[in-house]
């Protein structure tokens, strides 16, 4: 990259109201977060990509029990050199990016505790993307051949567009104080593979049709959510599968843990 801009990160670390998530359980700590994977907690893991990103300035963590992340050695020391601060967590995910975004410098990237398998190159790579283009906001998307190269049970779900099959990779990029109101299309949740009725709200029914029947490619949509937001919103696709697939449960544990195992060496027992 070669602006000066150093961008502030955002990694969202809440939970659920009143809900022990299962694999929380199964691990003995109280939040998702913290679970281990490959001997390492997620949040860790995700902080630690994200600060070896030479685009990445100041880092947020949003929230709802800081205390357990902070005692995280590398999260402590981020915090002792002044670079990572928390931001309290909400209970729905539009909410949160608010909070984290409060006084902080743009443009954001955000990104998800549970991305364990993103590495400081893969952030650079969407964040220069994003850059490039002038983006508004964006979205970091990876295609459906790439993800199952990667492993064929790491993702289930994928946006089919006229181009091809592209799966979320939950990073996602705002670029300035007004870019943030797109963030109103996560409310209740993003998963709008699920929920089409978010997407009727968020892009119009048109889009929805075009959406739903592939007949549109992932720029065209993303133009056409340009026009109703007013400012530049862009699809970022990623070079590498791995980035679309996360810890969402027992089965998508089970992946990334593999796949780290063969990246690192078994450090489960560390």
């Amino acid at each position: 990259m070669t602006s000066d801009i150093k961008v502030t990160a955002l990694i969202m670390a809440g939970k659920r109201s009143g809900v022990l998530d299962p694999l929380a359980e199964r691990a003995g700590v109280a939040q998702k977060c913290v679970v281990p994977v490959n001997g390492v907690p997620m949040v860790a893991r995700v902080t630690a990509a994200v600060a070896a990103c030479p685009e990445v300035g100041a880092i947020r963590i949003v929230a709802h029990e800081p205390d357990e992340i902070a005692a995280q050695p590398n999260i402590a020391k981020l915090i002792e050199e002044g670079r990572l601060s928390f931001a309290e967590g909400k209970f729905n995910i539009v909410d949160s990016v608010f909070s984290g975004a409060e006084g902080a410098d743009f443009p954001l990237l955000i990104t998800t505790a549970d991305n364990c398998l993103v590495t400081p190159e893969g952030y650079s790579e969407f964040i220069g993307k994003a850059l490039a283009a002038d983006a508004g906001g964006a979205a970091g998307l990876a295609r459906r051949e790439d993800v199952q190269a990667a492993d064929p049970e790491g993702q289930k779900k994928f946006y089919q567009f006229k181009d091809g099959g592209f799966s979320n990779c939950n990073m996602y990029w705002i670029g300035s104080e007004q870019a943030l109101s797109a963030a109103e299309i996560m409310r209740e949740g993003g998963q709008f593979v699920k929920f089409p009725r978010r997407i009727i709200k968020a892009f119009g029914l048109i889009n929805l049709i075009r959406f739903r029947l592939g007949t549109g490619s992932k720029e065209k949509l993303f133009e056409q959510v340009s026009k109703r937001f007013g400012f530049n919103m862009v699809p970022v696709e990623l070079s590498d599968g791995h980035y679309a697939i996360d810890v969402d449960n027992e089965r998508t544990f089970a992946v990334t843990e593999k796949i780290l195992k063969r990246r690192e060496g078994d450090r489960s027992a560390a």
